[in-house]
């Protein structure tokens, strides 16, 4: 072993007696499923809206034709089953999970749609929900899915790793809201990519302004966006800005976002189809 080892052997050209090949930890789905491409939804800090843009994209892709899955990886805080109107239990063939299917054809496996009530809390440690977020990869049954889109949860823990290493991503989409402190949320998301060698697809910022009703002025109520500078800093594509849209908040709110008409993530749509489809 060189004297100098910091045990880090993807760094380290020597072959020593102490080197160790990276594992591949990629969870293996179940006899049936196909998924051909991965996109995660993430955020260094919960309440930016990762749920309403992992919804959003999810919405687009099937309206363009592919057959889209939602796997919902935020266990603790699960709210797509909400937005998409879903109440049934997940269903089960005798050894796999069959995820539900909305309105438009999109299959969705969430921690909600075990409960008996989507207002009991779910209080387990980290590893018990890690382990979950694999089971809800490897346990259920994802027939012909073209894009699966998974909304995670907040930071850099014990989930969002999980989803890094055990799930085949094509890239994620960073969300982010306009405060001071975007540059700190979007620095720990990208550096956490890079760590893990997953593609960073792009930002979207939510909450981004405000239309007036009257006179149509874009009004900055979290202050002015910084999100160009700060896609520029890391060298990375803005994709889109979402304003805080009252109808947006009512189709969530009845369940019905499938039925949105506005082009917000229209930009990030693509952008993730070119850059998967290379």
């Amino acid at each position: 072993m060189a004297q100098e080892c910091t045990h880090d052997c993807s760094t380290c050209s020597s072959n020593c007696s102490s080197r160790k090949e990276p594992q591949d930890l990629r969870a293996a789905l179940c006899p049936g499923s196909r998924v051909s491409h991965v996109v995660g939804v993430v955020s260094g800090k919960g309440g930016v809206g990762k749920s309403l843009v992992t919804s959003l994209l999810a919405v687009n892709l099937a309206r363009i034709g592919y057959h889209v899955g939602i796997l919902d990886a935020d266990i603790t805080g699960p709210s797509i089953p909400k937005a998409f109107g879903i109440s049934e239990p997940v269903e089960g063939d005798g050894e796999h999970m069959i995820p539900p299917t909305t309105a438009s054809g999109i299959d969705v496996l969430s921690a909600n749609l075990l409960l008996d009530s989507e207002d009991q809390p779910i209080i387990w440690r980290g590893s018990l929900i890690a382990s979950t977020v694999r089971q809800f990869w490897s346990d259920a049954l994802w027939k012909d899915i073209d894009y699966m889109v998974v909304d995670c949860p907040p930071g850099t823990g014990d989930v969002p790793l999980t989803v890094f290493q055990s799930l085949p991503l094509d890239g994620i989409v960073i969300v982010t809201s306009p405060q001071d402190l975007v540059s700190m949320i979007v620095a720990k998301a990208v550096n956490m990519a890079k760590m893990m060698n997953i593609p960073v697809l792009g930002l979207v910022e939510n909450m981004s302004y405000v239309k007036c009703p009257d006179c149509s002025k874009e009004l900055y109520v979290f202050g002015e966006s910084h999100i160009e500078e700060v896609a520029a800093r890391y060298d990375i594509p803005l994709l889109g800005r979402i304003p805080i849209d009252p109808t947006l908040a009512a189709l969530v709110d009845a369940g019905q976002i499938e039925g949105h008409n506005h082009d917000y993530l229209d930009d990030a749509t693509q952008t993730i189809l070119n850059r998967t489809q290379k």
